[in-house]
């Protein structure tokens, strides 16, 4: 998982996400139960009003707290505004401008759910997202096995369970500016499986 090759990332489907994404999507890769474990895995990441980033987001932001101040970074504005967790929306396409519109150190916590598989310059994401999060700040990635064929990766494509989580670690290993990941795992009643990952955002000055 070191030899991250630029052709790792190329997707059946080439065309602008954005293109992909026009029409608003309801529907979740997480079933029911997998939408609870992954709010109550990301309730301790931020306190009462704190700033949390919700990543690649839609409809739903998986938080367990309504107290902290959510913003949604996505590419659909319609979708985005449906979520009743949003507190600012931000349409941005990460995969063409991996550098994100906010300060250093501008948020708490940063979660991205159901989309890792779907970026095509990971080590660029997660590096700014260490520039946004504060030290001490966790960045909380959470997937499942289902995706849209077309705009999955093929390092995602190509792997299964096991490959998807050590690739993820690789992303976080690779920005040099977070401690190994705590994971947790869960297998829904209807076999569904989900893997969530949260690191902590060391400290520049004082790195473990």
């Amino acid at each position: 998982m070191q030899d991250l090759r630029p052709e790792f990332f190329r997707r059946l489907d080439e065309r602008p996400d954005a293109l992909f994404y026009d029409a608003p999507r309801h529907e979740s890769h997480f079933d029911a139960d997998g939408r609870a474990f992954v709010a109550d895995a990301n309730a301790g990441l931020v306190r009462p009003g704190g700033r949390v980033l919700d990543l690649m987001a839609g409809v739903a932001t998986h938080l367990a707290r309504s107290d902290a101040h959510v913003t949604a970074l996505g590419l659909n504005a319609e979708e985005l505004a449906l979520n009743p967790h949003v507190d600012e929306a931000v349409v941005h396409d990460l995969n063409v401008d991996p550098h994100l519109p906010f300060d250093d150190g501008a948020f708490d916590a940063v979660t991205c759910t159901a989309a890792v598989h779907y970026m095509t310059r990971p080590l660029a994401t997660f590096e700014e997202v260490a520039r946004l999060l504060k030290p001490g700040g966790r960045f909380a990635v959470a997937y499942t096995e289902r995706f849209y064929d077309a705009k999955a990766v093929l390092a995602w494509r190509a792997s299964d369970d096991a490959a998807h989580e050590r690739l993820v670690r690789a992303f976080f290993a690779a920005s040099g500016a977070f401690a190994p990941p705590e994971v947790r795992r869960h297998e829904g009643a209807g076999g569904t499986r989900v893997t969530w990952l949260s690191a902590l955002r060391l400290d520049p000055c004082h790195p473990v």
